[in-house]
């Protein structure tokens, strides 16, 4: 989508909707994303329409290594680096990695980004969004006068951002009443025991069925009275038809594009805040950013390292958002907007235009 900042970055999808406008869509936001936590990247993004999960691994990995040759000419350490997306992992890195690599003739372990550890990839990358997720949530509730520890939250979404956002609000005291996945929901009044309801995904492959906890609608879940929701899933859950039963006081974006403009307009009028996932899942690109500077130097950061300098960097995002918000009085969507709108266009207007 841009390169004024600096190369193209963003994930692959693998996934049997995807289509040629989502991918667009995708790619511009990661141009805003990258700027808003103010790391030199573009944005960029790819797909294949496929269903990975009715594919054998060898079916994957034909797939994935000939996607990755028609897009060599594309890709490269200081052109365009992939990541992981909806329908792709660590794994699928690796592939892209080998194939490109055996295309230039030398290993590149900085071509793509979210790679497993052996083989160049970050500390605490798998983490990285959730974590972000976390750490905006809790200087938004500062900026708000409130705290979280003994707060309330539900999280739609117990994937890799859900699961490790909830994993790290429960430590920090944030009681998670219900989580959902794609097959269902579960609630405790209480607060649901994370590690156990993690134990219980590794082994049942999703969150129904868990013990001391009650089945619930999923789409209830978006209504419950809860401090902060969190929906990590998927694309347009609150629309104009449920936003006006949405309860929380705050709602952070773990997924990409979550909230419809309609539903917006909606949250806004009634008071929510809303952190906006330019902002508030930046983490993943963030620890992208720190894998790609490791893999170009060969020389590799602790975990304590990586999460201490993504809480940093997230932080002052998070700062310049809200002071942005504050000084035009305007909503955090719209701040987070003008901060990354901004920065690309300073920078290609520095770069001016070769004639």
């Amino acid at each position: 989508h841009n390169f004024s900042r600096g190369p193209g970055k963003g994930g692959v999808r693998f996934h049997p909707d995807t289509n040629l406008d989502e991918v667009k869509a995708l790619s511009m936001w990661m141009t805003w994303k990258c700027a808003i936590v103010n790391i030199p990247f573009g944005g960029a993004k790819g797909g294949v329409v496929c269903s990975p999960d009715d594919l054998s691994r060898r079916e994957l990995e034909d797939l994935t290594r000939r996607y990755t040759t028609e897009i060599c000419p594309l890709i490269g350490p200081e052109k365009d680096i992939p990541a992981p997306d909806v329908g792709t992992n660590g794994q699928v890195m690796a592939w892209i990695m080998d194939t490109y690599s055996m295309h230039v003739g030398h290993t590149a372990p900085a071509v793509v980004t979210g790679k497993p550890v052996s083989i160049g990839g970050s500390e605490g990358r798998v983490e990285a969004t959730g974590r972000g997720v976390a750490i905006v949530a809790a200087a938004a509730a500062k900026a708000l006068g409130f705290s979280l520890n003994g707060g309330s939250m539900a999280i739609q979404g117990f994937g890799n951002v859900g699961s490790a956002a909830a994993a790290i609000f429960h430590k920090n005291g944030v009681r998670v009443l219900a989580v959902s996945d794609a097959r269902g929901a579960v609630y405790n009044q209480h607060g649901l025991n994370i590690q156990a309801l993690t134990n219980h995904v590794h082994g049942a492959r999703t969150v129904v069925g868990f013990p001391d906890s009650e089945p619930m609608n999923a789409s209830d879940l978006l209504e419950l009275p809860v401090d902060v929701l969190v929906p990590a899933a998927t694309q347009s859950v609150i629309s104009s038809h449920n936003a006006s039963k949405v309860k929380a006081k705050m709602i952070v974006e773990g997924a990409n594009g979550p909230t419809t403009p309609y539903a917006d307009d909606i949250l806004r009028s009634n008071g929510v805040v809303l952190i906006p996932d330019v902002l508030a899942n930046a983490g993943g690109v963030t620890v992208s950013y720190f894998e790609w500077v490791q893999d170009l130097q060969s020389l590799f950061w602790s975990e304590a390292q990586v999460n201490h300098r993504l809480e940093r960097v997230m932080s002052q995002a998070f700062e310049n958002v809200w002071d942005t918000s504050q000084r035009l009085g305007v909503d955090l969507r719209t701040a987070a907007y003008v901060v990354g709108v901004s920065r690309v266009a300073e920078a290609t207007q520095v770069r001016g235009v070769y004639a």
